[in-house]
């Protein structure tokens, strides 16, 4: 990762939602000499180095006497994937998180999606393209995102890809089996970011500058999900996957990382092809 635009740096910082790539951040954070507050619902290990914190973000009463933070990363996850669930999480959680902090943060992050998008036929799509979220997940997130920038705060989006890395090779075993499919020659894409690289991507986004409101999240190697898979396949030596539809609720397209390699930012792992095979 490359910063050319970095100034100034927030030394206490909330990360609400620490799972896998908030206690990511959290502890590059903290490596860094940070003060890292890390709130989520059930008990942490500690012994990290990081503040954590215990609370619903669904509950308001849970969150009292929050520490008043410099920046806040916003990266929860929901119980279930119903509407209900992520709108109790990402709208009237950032709200009750809001209202329960002693004062705004200077700098918010909110992790989204690119859920957010619809259907654009393979086309390239950037922070300029118009929403058009085909599922639930999208609109909740989209709204989330709104709720945000009305607050005039400081506020910034990261429309995270699909999420890849240690912990997350579902995928190898659907390949394995035999029960991965993807449509062959159509030229649909896959548009992914390592974990570590979200991570990197928040923390970088923290100590930018002059932000722009919402970024895209991914690497910058859109590949059609037949060559991905069958590049991966082939690392576990597992048969090539059938020909199939493609993922539904999602749109085909090919996702820009160009605003954040124009800020400074550089991924680890480029290509999910290369990031895959370090895991395998």
């Amino acid at each position: 990762m490359l910063a050319t635009s970095l100034s100034r740096r927030y030394e206490t910082v909330l990360v609400a939602g620490a799972g896998d790539v908030g206690t990511r951040l959290a502890r590059r954070l903290v490596a860094e000499g940070r003060q890292v507050f890390a709130l989520r619902r059930g008990e942490a290990a500690g012994g990290d180095g990081i503040a954590w914190l215990r609370g619903d973000l669904t509950r308001p009463e849970t969150l009292a006497g929050l520490p008043r933070v410099d920046a806040l990363v916003f990266a929860p996850a929901p119980d279930a994937r119903d509407e209900a669930a992520y709108r109790a999480v990402f709208v009237d959680g950032l709200r009750h998180l809001w209202e329960a902090l002693p004062a705004p943060p200077e700098r918010t992050i909110f992790v989204s999606s690119s859920a957010v998008y619809g259907e654009h036929g393979g086309a390239w799509v950037d922070e300029d393209t118009p929403p058009d979220p085909p599922g639930f997940n999208g609109r909740v997130l989209l709204e989330a995102e709104r709720w945000l920038a009305s607050r005039g705060a400081g506020g910034v989006s990261l429309r995270l890809a699909g999420l890849y890395g240690p912990g997350r090779t579902q995928l190898f075993e659907r390949l394995r089996e035999g029960k991965a499919a993807v449509p062959r020659g159509r030229r649909v894409y896959a548009n992914r970011i390592h974990v570590d690289d979200a991570a990197a991507a928040l923390a970088f986004l923290l100590d930018l500058d002059a932000t722009e409101a919402v970024y895209v999240g991914v690497d910058d190697t859109p590949l059609p999900i037949d060559e991905l898979y069958d590049a991966i396949a082939r690392l576990l030596g597992a048969p090539l996957p059938s020909d199939g539809p493609g993922p539904t609720g999602v749109g085909n397209k090919r996702l820009s990382n160009a605003r954040l390699r124009a800020a400074g930012f550089r991924c680890e792992w480029p290509d999910a092809r290369e990031g895959y095979a370090s895991l395998v």
